[in-house]
This record gives C-alpha cells, structure tokens and sequence, in this order.
C-alpha cells in the first residue's frame, strides 16, 4: 500500500510547522562544505511543499532563516541569503502551478535589501493564490515576536485605543507576525535534535510535536507522510479528558 493512501484525509493537520534542521550535519558527513548542505535542503523544500499542497494540507511554515542565525560566519549567512534569492526565482512556477500563496514572517527589515525586494515581488505575483499558504520564517524569533505585540499593545493601551479590560487571546493574536494564521497542529523538526529553537512559542502551545533524526537534505515526502500518519495516531484533548473528546 502506497505510504500516502495511508493518510485519512479527513484528519488533515490545518497548518504544519517545520524546523528545517541538519543542513550542516548532511554536508559535513559528506566531507563538504557547510553551503552545499543548505543548497541540496532546498530540493528537500520543494519536494515538502508540492506534497503538501498535494495532500490537501492547507499552512505550511518553514524556519528558513532565525534572528539567531545572523550570528553565524559572515560567509554561511552571504551563501543563505544568495540562496534565497535563486531559489525565490526558481520557485514561481512552482507556487503558481500548484495556486500556492507565499507569505513571510519576522524582521523582514533586516533583510538585504536584494533579499526583501525579490522576497516582496514573489509575495506580490502569488498574492491571489488560494490553494495553500506557504510561509517563510525568514529573520525570525519568536521572543522578539511576542515582545513586540506587547509593545503594540502597550501603547495602544497608553493612547486608549484598548483597554487592558478587552485583551483577550484574539487581540493577542491580531498582533503576532502570524496573525493571519491558524494555530500549528503538527510541528516537525529535522535531524534528532529535541529542540523548539524559539520558533512559534505561542502558535504552537497545542501542536503535537514530532523530532525525526532524518537530516534535512535526505526529507522526503515519505518522512512527511510519516509524520502525518503519526499525528493522526494521536488524542489531541486541549486539556479536557479522553471521555469528553468521543
């Protein structure tokens, strides 16, 4: 039986996380330099979106680039960021084949100038795609994200705008980078490591979490019928019992 005939499609996560981890890893056993792992995880990208837009899934977000990352040698970051741009290139027929829209979170500011502008062009030519989201982390850090909206908050509250009385979950969410977004169900890390690496705090308080050792370049749409089939083995209660779910 096909691994994908296995999935009830019924039970479909709505929005699917992926720390894309291992780049480095998969290069270094293969005697290479660290750049040639980042190259082959684009091929990894591909292959994750078109299955998931196959499959019906309708979010897909993927940690392309963390605040954290900025602190890495100046030649991995230049080599990520020439990256993005080609494969932003190379990636608009596929987008548009498969009615994908692409969007972007974080501190987009504080990308190259080369970078934001293609970033914004492809947003722009997909914009009215309604098939799947596709969402690029891209100068993201989650702690930063949430100490924004508390700022934005604050001084709306300062400028009565809201009241402290009216903040609620919703006008929490109105201003997260995510705000368009549902919370994630199914957040996927690559490589063994058991991390959340300030990606997605408070999007995914009930996602159900799934670490393969599997290193990013070597993901294939099988791992990612895997990590599907494995969500949908599982109870989600959001904290009320067994009994009250059936």
């Amino acid at each position: 039986m096909n691994i994908q005939d296995q999935i009830n499609k019924k039970q479909l996560p709505k929005h699917i996380a992926i720390i894309m981890d291992g780049n480095g890893r998969w290069a270094k056993q293969k005697g290479m330099l660290r750049a040639f792992g980042h190259e082959n995880g684009t091929k990894s990208v591909r292959q994750t979106v078109e299955s998931c837009a196959e499959l019906g899934i309708k979010h897909l977000t993927l940690y392309a680039f963390s605040t954290e990352n900025w602190n890495r040698p100046k030649l991995e970051v230049d080599t990520l960021m020439k990256l993005l741009v080609s494969s932003l290139k190379k990636e608009i027929k596929t987008l548009l084949d498969n009615n994908i829209k692409l969007k972007a979170i974080g501190n987009l500011k504080s990308l190259p100038k080369k970078v934001y502008k293609e970033l914004h062009e492809v947003m722009d030519l997909t914009k009215d795609n309604t098939h799947m989201d596709l969402t690029l982390a891209l100068s993201y850090g989650s702690r930063e994200e949430l100490l924004n909206a508390v700022k934005e908050i604050s001084t709306k509250v300062k400028n009565n705008i809201i009241s402290t009385e009216n903040i609620d979950e919703s006008v929490f969410n109105a201003h997260l980078y995510t705000q368009t977004l549902p919370d994630v169900d199914l957040l996927i890390r690559t490589s063994g490591e058991q991390r959340i690496s300030n990606f997605l705090l408070w999007q995914i308080a009930y996602a159900e979490l799934y670490f393969t050792p599997v290193l990013w370049p070597d993901f294939t749409k099988q791992h990612l019928c895997e990590a599907i089939i494995e969500y949908q083995k599982r109870e989600r209660r959001f904290g009320k019992t067994s009994e009250q779910i059936s």
